[in-house]
């Protein structure tokens, strides 16, 4: 639009049913736009969602064995090393050094580089073994197996809502469908109330009375009869 007065701008927003924002305010002239401020914080929000999702949060586990361990519990500790490099996080294998072992860590060194070679698949050397004080240190990250294990959460967590969703459609359903019984079966009620109501009453008949005087020459006759 160029440079215009700051209250033609304000009119123009007013009349767009938008919000006047400046972006530039260091700039000469300052820098302003027509935009939905609402909508622009709402899509601001969701992309640093996003962007958080999308992050990489490892963690670093630790793991600590002799330099005089058998081949079963240095396979442990391998499989240990395999879970942790498979969920995204760092392995910070530690070997502790005893005695005369000290003075000769050439041995950690190997079976820290051997247990590298055999996790190599999963993850690499971040920081080399290192001797520091009486225990040799070695790190190793994985290969981009976090932004993996987040996705794989994510599509289970959409599974999830769907079918939640699908459960409370069906449930909507079915409470549906028992309205729709319970009422046709009060209209039927209805009818049927309105039809007993409508229905003529029958008139009831009325009693034969004996007038005293018919009674009474009866019985005279009678009497007359027996003499």
């Amino acid at each position: 639009m160029g440079i215009i007065a700051t209250s033609v701008a304000l009119n123009l927003a007013k009349e767009a049913n938008l919000d006047l924002v400046e972006v530039a305010a260091q700039a000469k002239p300052p820098v302003a736009k027509l935009i939905d401020y609402g909508k622009f914080k709402y899509n601001e929000k969701i992309k640093a969602r996003e962007a958080r999702r999308n992050q990489s949060t490892s963690e670093i586990k630790e793991i600590r064995f002799r330099l005089k361990i058998d081949d079963h519990d240095f396979e442990v500790k391998e499989g240990h090393v395999r879970r942790f490099l498979s969920a995204g996080d760092k392995v910070k294998v530690t070997i502790m050094l005893r005695g005369r072992e000290q003075s000769r860590p050439i041995g950690g060194v190997e079976l820290l580089r051997r247990l590298a070679d055999d996790v190599a698949e999963l993850g690499s050397i971040e920081f080399a073994p290192k001797q520091e004080g009486r225990n040799i240190i070695m790190t190793l990250a994985p290969k981009g197996k976090k932004v993996h294990t987040q996705s794989e959460q994510r599509r289970r967590g959409g599974q999830a809502r769907a079918e939640r969703q699908a459960r409370q459609a069906a449930r909507m359903a079915a409470k549906s469908d028992e309205t729709d019984v319970k009422k046709q079966a009060e209209a039927k009620a209805e009818q049927l109330v309105e039809q007993v109501d409508a229905a003529p009453t029958p008139k009831a008949s009325k009693p034969t009375s004996t007038s005293p005087k018919k009674m009474k020459s009866k019985e005279g006759s009678n009497a007359e009869d027996e003499k």
